[in-house]
Protein backbone atom coordinates (compact mmCIF):
# COMPACT_ATOMS: atom_id res chain seq x y z
CA UNK A 1 0.00 0.00 0.00
CA UNK A 2 1.46 3.35 -1.04
CA UNK A 3 1.70 6.27 1.31
CA UNK A 4 -0.70 9.21 0.98
CA UNK A 5 -0.43 12.11 -1.44
CA UNK A 6 0.13 14.47 1.50
CA UNK A 7 3.11 12.40 2.60
CA UNK A 8 4.54 12.52 -0.94
CA UNK A 9 4.29 16.32 -0.81
CA UNK A 10 6.20 16.39 2.48
CA UNK A 11 8.75 13.92 1.09
CA UNK A 12 9.31 16.08 -2.00
CA UNK A 13 9.79 19.26 0.04
CA UNK A 14 12.19 17.46 2.38
CA UNK A 15 14.15 15.96 -0.52
CA UNK A 16 14.76 19.38 -2.10
CA UNK A 17 15.70 20.82 1.28
CA UNK A 18 18.12 17.93 1.92
CA UNK A 19 19.77 18.49 -1.46
CA UNK A 20 20.36 22.12 -0.50
CA UNK A 21 21.84 20.90 2.80
CA UNK A 22 24.23 18.65 0.88
CA UNK A 23 25.36 21.59 -1.26
CA UNK A 24 25.91 23.69 1.87
CA UNK A 25 28.02 20.96 3.51
CA UNK A 26 30.70 21.38 0.85
CA UNK A 27 30.28 24.90 -0.48
CA UNK A 28 30.01 26.94 2.73
CA UNK A 29 33.41 25.86 4.16
CA UNK A 30 34.96 26.37 0.71
CA UNK A 31 33.52 29.88 0.60
CA UNK A 32 34.95 30.57 4.05
CA UNK A 33 38.35 29.36 2.82
CA UNK A 34 38.15 31.86 -0.05
CA UNK A 35 37.92 34.68 2.50
CA UNK A 36 40.53 33.49 5.03
CA UNK A 37 43.20 30.86 5.71
CA UNK A 38 42.55 30.91 9.46
CA UNK A 39 41.35 27.40 10.42
CA UNK A 40 39.64 28.78 13.52
CA UNK A 41 37.38 30.99 11.44
CA UNK A 42 36.62 28.24 8.94
CA UNK A 43 35.83 25.74 11.70
CA UNK A 44 33.81 28.47 13.42
CA UNK A 45 31.10 28.05 10.78
CA UNK A 46 30.33 24.56 12.06
CA UNK A 47 30.48 25.79 15.65
CA UNK A 48 28.07 28.64 14.91
CA UNK A 49 25.70 26.25 13.15
CA UNK A 50 25.63 23.89 16.15
CA UNK A 51 25.30 26.66 18.76
CA UNK A 52 22.39 28.34 16.94
CA UNK A 53 20.51 25.04 16.59
CA UNK A 54 21.03 24.30 20.28
CA UNK A 55 19.94 27.80 21.33
CA UNK A 56 16.70 27.82 19.32
CA UNK A 57 15.60 24.19 19.82
CA UNK A 58 13.32 24.76 22.83
CA UNK A 59 11.58 27.97 21.67
CA UNK A 60 11.03 26.52 18.20
CA UNK A 61 9.36 23.52 19.80
CA UNK A 62 6.85 25.87 21.44
CA UNK A 63 6.20 27.69 18.16
CA UNK A 64 5.66 24.37 16.31
CA UNK A 65 2.93 23.45 18.80
CA UNK A 66 1.34 26.93 18.65
CA UNK A 67 1.20 27.69 14.94
CA UNK A 68 0.10 25.82 11.86
CA UNK A 69 2.87 23.36 11.01
CA UNK A 70 2.37 23.49 7.26
CA UNK A 71 2.79 27.27 7.36
CA UNK A 72 5.98 26.94 9.39
CA UNK A 73 7.48 24.52 6.85
CA UNK A 74 6.54 26.86 4.00
CA UNK A 75 7.81 30.04 5.66
CA UNK A 76 11.04 28.50 7.01
CA UNK A 77 12.02 27.17 3.58
CA UNK A 78 11.06 30.33 1.71
CA UNK A 79 12.99 32.51 4.15
CA UNK A 80 16.04 30.26 3.83
CA UNK A 81 15.75 30.51 0.08
CA UNK A 82 15.46 34.29 0.06
CA UNK A 83 18.35 34.69 2.51
CA UNK A 84 20.64 32.52 0.39
CA UNK A 85 19.59 34.19 -2.87
CA UNK A 86 20.43 37.54 -1.32
CA UNK A 87 23.80 36.23 -0.15
CA UNK A 88 24.45 34.77 -3.62
CA UNK A 89 23.81 38.18 -5.20
CA UNK A 90 26.28 39.78 -2.81
CA UNK A 91 28.88 37.19 -3.85
CA UNK A 92 28.13 37.71 -7.52
CA UNK A 93 28.73 41.46 -7.28
CA UNK A 94 31.71 41.25 -4.95
CA UNK A 95 29.90 42.78 -1.97
CA UNK A 96 30.08 39.83 0.41
CA UNK A 97 32.27 39.20 3.44
CA UNK A 98 32.91 36.71 6.22
CA UNK A 99 30.37 38.53 8.35
CA UNK A 100 27.71 38.00 5.68
CA UNK A 101 28.66 34.32 5.40
CA UNK A 102 28.34 33.86 9.17
CA UNK A 103 24.98 35.65 9.19
CA UNK A 104 23.73 33.46 6.34
CA UNK A 105 24.77 30.32 8.24
CA UNK A 106 23.03 31.52 11.41
CA UNK A 107 19.80 32.13 9.48
CA UNK A 108 20.04 28.72 7.81
CA UNK A 109 20.62 26.97 11.16
CA UNK A 110 17.65 28.61 12.89
CA UNK A 111 15.25 28.05 10.00
CA UNK A 112 16.46 24.48 9.45
CA UNK A 113 15.55 23.69 13.05
CA UNK A 114 12.09 25.17 12.47
CA UNK A 115 11.44 23.22 9.27
CA UNK A 116 12.79 19.94 10.68
CA UNK A 117 10.80 20.09 13.92
CA UNK A 118 7.60 21.02 12.09
CA UNK A 119 8.09 18.21 9.55
CA UNK A 120 8.55 15.57 12.28
CA UNK A 121 5.50 16.92 14.14
CA UNK A 122 3.22 17.01 11.09
CA UNK A 123 4.09 13.52 9.83
CA UNK A 124 1.76 11.55 12.20
CA UNK A 125 -1.19 13.48 10.80
CA UNK A 126 -0.28 12.47 7.22
CA UNK A 127 0.18 8.70 7.55
CA UNK A 128 -1.36 5.82 9.48
CA UNK A 129 0.33 4.95 12.78
CA UNK A 130 1.33 1.55 11.44
CA UNK A 131 3.23 3.15 8.56
CA UNK A 132 5.37 5.60 10.51
CA UNK A 133 8.53 3.48 10.18
CA UNK A 134 8.01 3.18 6.41
CA UNK A 135 7.40 6.93 6.09
CA UNK A 136 10.40 7.87 8.23
CA UNK A 137 12.49 5.36 6.30
CA UNK A 138 11.64 6.96 2.96
CA UNK A 139 12.45 10.42 4.31
CA UNK A 140 15.76 9.13 5.68
CA UNK A 141 16.60 7.48 2.34
CA UNK A 142 16.08 10.75 0.46
CA UNK A 143 18.16 12.58 3.05
CA UNK A 144 21.04 10.12 2.74
CA UNK A 145 21.06 10.23 -1.06
CA UNK A 146 20.91 14.03 -1.12
CA UNK A 147 23.31 14.69 1.74
CA UNK A 148 25.91 12.00 1.05
CA UNK A 149 25.84 11.06 -2.63
CA UNK A 150 24.41 13.93 -4.71
CA UNK A 151 24.78 17.20 -2.78
CA UNK A 152 28.52 17.20 -1.94
CA UNK A 153 29.88 16.36 -5.42
CA UNK A 154 27.36 18.68 -7.05
CA UNK A 155 28.40 21.46 -4.68
CA UNK A 156 32.04 20.92 -5.61
CA UNK A 157 31.22 21.09 -9.32
CA UNK A 158 29.12 24.24 -8.97
CA UNK A 159 31.64 26.15 -6.90
CA UNK A 160 34.26 25.36 -9.55
CA UNK A 161 32.03 27.25 -12.01
CA UNK A 162 31.49 30.28 -9.76
CA UNK A 163 31.58 30.97 -6.03
CA UNK A 164 27.96 32.09 -6.13
CA UNK A 165 26.66 29.12 -8.19
CA UNK A 166 26.01 26.66 -5.32
CA UNK A 167 24.55 29.45 -3.20
CA UNK A 168 22.08 30.36 -5.95
CA UNK A 169 21.25 26.64 -6.21
CA UNK A 170 20.66 26.39 -2.45
CA UNK A 171 18.39 29.43 -2.50
CA UNK A 172 16.40 28.03 -5.39
CA UNK A 173 16.05 24.57 -3.84
CA UNK A 174 14.85 25.90 -0.48
CA UNK A 175 12.42 28.27 -2.18
CA UNK A 176 11.05 25.40 -4.26
CA UNK A 177 10.69 23.27 -1.11
CA UNK A 178 8.61 26.03 0.48
CA UNK A 179 6.35 26.33 -2.53
CA UNK A 180 5.82 22.56 -2.71
CA UNK A 181 4.92 22.50 1.00
CA UNK A 182 1.96 24.79 0.24
CA UNK A 183 0.18 21.64 -0.96
CA UNK A 184 0.28 20.12 2.54
CA UNK A 185 -3.02 20.03 4.43
CA UNK A 186 -3.52 22.94 6.84
CA UNK A 187 -3.76 21.53 10.36
CA UNK A 188 -2.92 22.96 13.74
CA UNK A 189 -1.88 20.84 16.68
CA UNK A 190 -4.88 19.20 18.32
CA UNK A 191 -5.86 20.62 21.71
CA UNK A 192 -4.59 17.92 24.00
CA UNK A 193 -3.08 20.36 26.51
CA UNK A 194 -2.14 19.43 30.05
CA UNK A 195 -3.51 21.42 33.02
CA UNK A 196 -0.70 23.94 32.92
CA UNK A 197 -1.58 24.97 29.36
CA UNK A 198 -5.37 24.81 29.26
CA UNK A 199 -5.79 28.57 29.16
CA UNK A 200 -3.44 29.15 26.26
CA UNK A 201 -4.75 30.16 22.87
CA UNK A 202 -3.73 27.73 20.14
CA UNK A 203 -2.47 29.45 17.02
CA UNK A 204 -1.10 32.59 18.71
CA UNK A 205 2.58 33.50 18.87
CA UNK A 206 3.82 33.10 22.46
CA UNK A 207 5.35 35.87 24.54
CA UNK A 208 8.88 35.24 25.88
CA UNK A 209 7.48 34.24 29.29
CA UNK A 210 4.94 31.89 27.71
CA UNK A 211 7.64 30.44 25.49
CA UNK A 212 9.83 29.68 28.50
CA UNK A 213 6.94 28.21 30.50
CA UNK A 214 5.71 26.03 27.66
CA UNK A 215 9.21 24.79 26.82
CA UNK A 216 9.45 23.66 30.44
CA UNK A 217 6.18 21.77 29.90
CA UNK A 218 7.89 19.76 27.16
CA UNK A 219 10.88 19.00 29.38
CA UNK A 220 8.61 18.05 32.29
CA UNK A 221 6.53 15.70 30.10
CA UNK A 222 9.73 14.11 28.80
CA UNK A 223 11.02 13.59 32.35
CA UNK A 224 7.73 11.97 33.45
CA UNK A 225 7.39 9.54 30.54
CA UNK A 226 9.59 6.51 31.14
CA UNK A 227 9.78 5.31 27.54
CA UNK A 228 10.06 8.59 25.62
CA UNK A 229 12.30 10.10 28.28
CA UNK A 230 14.42 6.95 28.22
CA UNK A 231 14.73 7.17 24.43
CA UNK A 232 15.86 10.80 24.75
CA UNK A 233 18.49 9.78 27.32
CA UNK A 234 19.71 6.96 25.09
CA UNK A 235 19.82 9.38 22.16
CA UNK A 236 21.96 11.84 24.15
CA UNK A 237 24.39 9.07 25.17
CA UNK A 238 24.48 7.74 21.60
CA UNK A 239 25.33 11.25 20.38
CA UNK A 240 28.27 11.32 22.79
CA UNK A 241 29.41 7.92 21.52
CA UNK A 242 29.06 8.99 17.89
CA UNK A 243 31.16 12.13 18.27
CA UNK A 244 33.79 10.41 20.43
CA UNK A 245 34.72 8.36 17.38
CA UNK A 246 33.69 10.50 14.42
CA UNK A 247 35.20 13.77 15.64
CA UNK A 248 38.65 12.24 15.02
CA UNK A 249 37.73 9.85 12.19
CA UNK A 250 39.75 11.85 9.66
CA UNK A 251 42.88 11.29 11.79
CA UNK A 252 42.13 7.57 12.13
CA UNK A 253 41.76 7.33 8.37
CA UNK A 254 45.05 9.12 7.78
CA UNK A 255 47.26 7.73 10.54
CA UNK A 256 45.92 4.17 11.06
CA UNK A 257 44.33 3.32 7.74
CA UNK A 258 46.82 5.21 5.55
CA UNK A 259 44.14 6.96 3.47
CA UNK A 260 44.52 10.24 1.62
CA UNK A 261 41.82 12.86 1.20
CA UNK A 262 40.19 11.28 -1.85
CA UNK A 263 40.18 7.80 -0.31
CA UNK A 264 38.71 9.24 2.88
CA UNK A 265 35.82 10.66 0.84
CA UNK A 266 35.20 7.25 -0.69
CA UNK A 267 35.29 5.68 2.79
CA UNK A 268 32.53 8.01 3.98
CA UNK A 269 30.47 7.44 0.84
CA UNK A 270 30.78 3.67 1.22
CA UNK A 271 29.74 3.84 4.88
CA UNK A 272 26.62 5.78 3.88
CA UNK A 273 25.48 2.74 1.87
CA UNK A 274 24.83 1.03 5.19
CA UNK A 275 22.44 3.80 6.11
CA UNK A 276 20.66 3.53 2.78
CA UNK A 277 20.13 -0.20 3.35
CA UNK A 278 18.81 0.56 6.84
CA UNK A 279 16.06 2.83 5.50
CA UNK A 280 14.50 -0.20 3.79
CA UNK A 281 15.34 -2.74 6.52
CA UNK A 282 14.11 -0.81 9.56
CA UNK A 283 10.33 -1.24 8.99
CA UNK A 284 10.74 -4.98 8.38
CA UNK A 285 12.97 -5.41 11.43
CA UNK A 286 10.51 -3.53 13.60
CA UNK A 287 7.64 -5.75 12.42
CA UNK A 288 9.62 -8.94 13.00
CA UNK A 289 11.44 -8.12 16.26
CA UNK A 290 9.26 -5.40 17.79
CA UNK A 291 10.46 -1.93 18.70
CA UNK A 292 12.32 -2.97 21.85
CA UNK A 293 14.59 -5.59 20.34
CA UNK A 294 15.08 -3.73 17.05
CA UNK A 295 16.40 -0.74 18.98
CA UNK A 296 18.49 -2.86 21.39
CA UNK A 297 19.99 -4.90 18.55
CA UNK A 298 20.80 -1.79 16.51
CA UNK A 299 22.61 -0.21 19.48
CA UNK A 300 24.55 -3.44 20.04
CA UNK A 301 25.59 -3.31 16.37
CA UNK A 302 26.90 0.19 17.03
CA UNK A 303 28.97 -1.08 19.96
CA UNK A 304 30.36 -4.05 18.00
CA UNK A 305 31.23 -2.01 14.90
CA UNK A 306 33.17 0.58 16.91
CA UNK A 307 34.80 -2.18 18.93
CA UNK A 308 36.01 -3.76 15.69
CA UNK A 309 37.24 -0.39 14.41
CA UNK A 310 39.42 -0.12 17.51
CA UNK A 311 41.54 -3.07 16.37
CA UNK A 312 41.68 -2.88 12.57
CA UNK A 313 44.17 -1.10 10.33
CA UNK A 314 42.68 -2.51 7.10
CA UNK A 315 40.75 0.15 5.11
CA UNK A 316 38.33 -2.44 3.64
CA UNK A 317 37.44 -3.87 7.04
CA UNK A 318 37.14 -0.36 8.46
CA UNK A 319 34.80 0.61 5.62
CA UNK A 320 32.59 -2.42 6.30
CA UNK A 321 32.52 -1.65 10.03
CA UNK A 322 31.59 1.97 9.38
CA UNK A 323 28.80 0.84 7.05
CA UNK A 324 27.48 -1.39 9.86
CA UNK A 325 27.71 1.57 12.24
CA UNK A 326 25.71 3.85 9.93
CA UNK A 327 23.19 1.01 9.43
CA UNK A 328 22.66 0.91 13.20
CA UNK A 329 22.37 4.70 13.46
CA UNK A 330 19.64 4.94 10.81
CA UNK A 331 17.65 2.01 12.23
CA UNK A 332 17.85 3.59 15.70
CA UNK A 333 16.78 6.99 14.40
CA UNK A 334 13.81 5.64 12.41
CA UNK A 335 12.51 3.50 15.28
CA UNK A 336 13.02 6.06 18.05
CA UNK A 337 11.49 8.89 16.02
CA UNK A 338 8.48 6.74 15.10
CA UNK A 339 7.93 5.78 18.74
CA UNK A 340 8.05 9.43 19.78
CA UNK A 341 5.55 10.33 17.08
CA UNK A 342 3.20 7.59 18.32
CA UNK A 343 3.43 8.28 22.03
CA UNK A 344 3.69 12.06 22.41
CA UNK A 345 0.38 13.98 22.36
CA UNK A 346 -0.03 15.98 19.16
CA UNK A 347 -0.09 19.27 21.06
CA UNK A 348 3.31 18.49 22.61
CA UNK A 349 5.16 17.01 19.64
CA UNK A 350 7.05 20.22 18.93
CA UNK A 351 8.06 20.91 22.54
CA UNK A 352 9.10 17.32 23.28
CA UNK A 353 10.94 17.21 19.97
CA UNK A 354 12.77 20.40 20.90
CA UNK A 355 13.74 19.02 24.31
CA UNK A 356 14.96 15.79 22.70
CA UNK A 357 16.97 17.79 20.17
CA UNK A 358 18.64 19.81 22.95
CA UNK A 359 19.74 16.59 24.64
CA UNK A 360 21.09 15.19 21.37
CA UNK A 361 22.96 18.37 20.41
CA UNK A 362 24.44 18.62 23.89
CA UNK A 363 25.63 15.03 23.52
CA UNK A 364 27.32 15.89 20.22
CA UNK A 365 29.15 18.80 21.85
CA UNK A 366 30.29 16.70 24.82
CA UNK A 367 31.36 13.84 22.57
CA UNK A 368 33.41 16.01 20.23
CA UNK A 369 35.18 17.70 23.15
CA UNK A 370 35.93 14.37 24.85
CA UNK A 371 37.01 12.78 21.57
CA UNK A 372 39.55 15.52 20.94
CA UNK A 373 40.94 15.35 24.49
CA UNK A 374 41.19 11.54 24.61
CA UNK A 375 42.59 11.47 21.08
CA UNK A 376 45.68 13.34 22.24
CA UNK A 377 46.55 10.23 24.29
CA UNK A 378 45.70 7.65 21.64
CA UNK A 379 43.39 7.69 18.65
CA UNK A 380 41.89 4.38 19.69
CA UNK A 381 40.89 5.43 23.21
CA UNK A 382 37.91 7.56 22.02
CA UNK A 383 36.75 4.75 19.72
CA UNK A 384 36.97 2.12 22.45
CA UNK A 385 35.20 4.48 24.85
CA UNK A 386 32.46 5.06 22.27
CA UNK A 387 31.97 1.30 21.98
CA UNK A 388 31.50 1.14 25.74
CA UNK A 389 28.97 3.97 25.62
CA UNK A 390 26.90 2.00 23.10
CA UNK A 391 27.00 -1.06 25.34
CA UNK A 392 25.44 1.11 28.05
CA UNK A 393 22.84 2.33 25.54
CA UNK A 394 21.99 -1.27 24.65
CA UNK A 395 21.43 -2.18 28.30
CA UNK A 396 19.28 0.92 28.85
CA UNK A 397 17.14 0.06 25.82
CA UNK A 398 16.58 -3.50 27.10
CA UNK A 399 15.58 -2.16 30.53
CA UNK A 400 13.60 0.98 29.68
CA UNK A 401 11.59 -0.32 26.71
CA UNK A 402 9.93 -2.93 28.87
CA UNK A 403 6.28 -2.73 27.79
CA UNK A 404 5.64 -3.60 24.15
CA UNK A 405 2.05 -2.41 24.55
CA UNK A 406 3.46 1.10 24.31
CA UNK A 407 5.27 0.24 21.11
CA UNK A 408 2.88 -1.81 19.09
CA UNK A 409 0.03 -0.46 17.01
Amino acid sequence: MSLSRSFRVLWGANALSNLADGLAFVSMPLLAASFTDDPRIIAGLATLYAVVRLFVALPIGVVVDRLERRKLIVVANLLRGLALLGFALSLQFGLSSLVALYLAMAVVAALESTADNAAVAILPSLVDRGRLEAANGRIAAAQLVADEFVGPPLGGLLIAVAASAPVFAMGGLWSAAGLIALALPARRARREHDLSSQQRIAGSFPSPMEMYRESMDGLAWLARHKLVGGLALIGALASIGYMLAFSILVLIARDRLGLGETAYGFLLAFSALGGLLATFAAPALRRRLGAKWTIAASLLLGALSLGGLTFTTDPLIAGALLAVYIFHAVVWNICSTSLRQRLVPDSLLGKVGGATRVMGLSGLAIGSLAGGLLGTISLMIPVATASGVFVICTVLAAVLIDDESFCED
